[in-house]
């Protein structure tokens, strides 16, 4: 093992040891949303399924980008950064004898967690009633584009369509007064909705422990990243009659970026009006400022937003970054040092703790993952397995399941 890199946890520590989760999630929603509990301590088997004649089968996240020459062609960078924590099982369900070990695998786990179409499911033999019948307390959560109450419901669901949806497309026209929708630049509809699905999955299996019961969770990405994108967009029109715009004008303004320094670019948030009147007087501009009836008070400068930001535009770029932060940092101003992408790995505070971590892959070869963000003091999470290749661990869970006396035909 490299010096700088780390060896595999040997045992589980987080506070989800003992559940057994089966991961019938690809792509990016669902299998995000396992691995956050596989980091927890959950086991977690990923049940893929044998290629086309144009794919090499299992998650497709497996085969996009490239890899390290030489490399196993199955391990993916994205497919490498959502999949740790997790065994991968080969199963090719038409065949009768992978459908029996998949129903002894039900049979041993505490849920059942899908993103496959619901009707696709169904045809499966996999809906809630059908795993329910072979495990009658098993949390069930489905991952869908759209709830099942909806007449969108059974459509296909992708990034691209639920920003499209969700009104996420028609932030960056309200920013900017370019009326052409845009997606963000980042899959924000399935991170945020993996995000939803752990969460449901913990809140189900907390009220299995409590009372004995499973149930059917359904977490519809259409209506979770509505939600989400309306917490602060949906502003004036929250009232009957609506009160003022859609949008938080102080989010969905021009102006709101990193600054420009002399040499860089910083982020700042002045925010109570002692740090306002604070920023401007450290910049030499404290009396022009005091005097503007524009940004007297916290309501009337939200009104002038984007005034206000554009006067911090001007005044950020008379001094350099770290002149910034020394001034500002002991006034408590909230402000830090941009970094671009690949500033990250060397950022400071990111090497402190350790949040970048460097593992090598008996096949793949050296790799970065990032630890688990959050920090449990009695119960942390830890990296235990490398991503899986495709149906790495079907014959161990096989000869586990074997090995059961009430394994269910």
């Amino acid at each position: 093992m490299p010096a700088n890199s780390r060896p595999l946890a040997t045992e589980v520590t987080g506070p989800l040891k003992g559940v057994r989760i089966l991961d019938m999630t690809s792509v990016v929603f669902g299998a995000y949303a396992t691995q956050m509990l596989g980091d927890l301590g959950a086991d977690v088997i990923k049940v893929e399924f044998p290629g086309g004649r144009r794919g090499g089968g299992g998650d497709i996240m497996r085969w996009a980008g490239h890899v390290p020459e030489g490399a196993p062609d199955d391990l993916g960078p994205i497919f490498i950064t959502i999949n740790r924590n997790k065994r991968s099982m080969l199963l090719d369900l038409r065949e009768e004898k992978a459908a029996k070990a998949l129903r002894k695998l039900i049979r041993t786990s505490d849920v059942f967690a899908a993103s496959v179409r619901y009707e696709g499911l169904k045809r499966l033999g996999l809906d809630y009633e059908a795993v329910k019948a072979i495990k009658p307390d098993i949390v069930y959560a489905h991952g869908a584009g759209y709830g099942a109450a909806g007449p969108y419901a059974g459509e296909p669901a992708y990034d691209d369509l639920i920003q499209s949806a969700s009104g996420l497309a028609d932030i960056l026209p309200r920013v900017d007064d370019d009326p052409t929708p845009r997606l963000l630049p980042s899959l924000i509809a399935d991170k945020v909705s993996g995000h939803f699905m752990a969460q449901a999955i913990l809140a189900a299996l907390f009220h299995r422990q409590r009372t004995g019961e499973g149930q059917f969770v359904e977490v519809p990405m259409f209506e979770c990243i509505t939600s989400f994108n309306l917490a602060e967009h949906f502003y004036g029109h929250v009232f009957d009659p609506p009160t003022g715009q859609w949008a938080y004008p102080r989010v969905a303004n021009p102006e709101r970026k990193p600054f420009p320094t002399k040499d860089g670019y910083i982020g700042l948030l002045p925010y109570t009006d002692q740090q306002w009147d604070q920023f401007f007087e450290v910049a030499g501009w404290g009396e022009t400022f005091a005097k503007d009836p524009r940004f007297s008070d916290y309501k009337i400068r939200g009104r002038h937003i984007r005034e206000l930001y554009g006067l911090v535009d001007q005044v950020t770029r008379t001094k350099t970054t770290d002149e910034w932060l020394a001034v500002l940092k002991p006034l408590s101003i909230p402000v830090v040092r941009m970094n671009r992408l690949d500033e990250l790995m060397s950022d400071p505070h990111l090497v402190a703790t350790e949040l970048f971590q460097r593992f090598v892959h008996p096949e793949l070869g050296p790799y970065y993952n990032l630890r688990p963000p959050v920090n449990y003091a009695a119960t942390p999470a830890n990296i235990r397995r490398h991503p899986p290749r495709l149906g790495e661990h079907t014959d161990e869970v096989l000869a586990e399941l074997d090995a059961l006396r009430d394994g269910v035909e």
